[in-house]
């Protein structure tokens, strides 16, 4: 089943509800988004993004998720 920017959106705010967030995408398996979060601070990269695939409740695991593709970038706000 498809899944829409708005609910990736959504996944992402319940985990990080005063980030700047930004999902591009509109064919239902591609997508790209920029999560900026205070959290984020003194994490590395990696740390970072598991924080955000774990945000997204499975919706990326493996070839039976609803997400097949996520261009991911994160970062702590200036």
């Amino acid at each position: 089943m498809p899944i829409t920017a708005q609910e990736i959106e959504t996944l992402l705010r319940d985990s990080f509800p005063d980030a700047q967030i930004t999902v591009q995408g509109d064919d239902g398996s591609h997508f790209a988004a920029e999560v900026i979060d205070a959290s984020f601070k003194g994490q590395n990269r990696v740390q970072q993004q598991r924080a955000v695939y774990a945000a997204l409740k499975g919706k990326m695991d493996g070839s039976h998720g609803d997400l097949h593709a996520l261009a991911l970038t994160t970062r702590a706000p200036n």
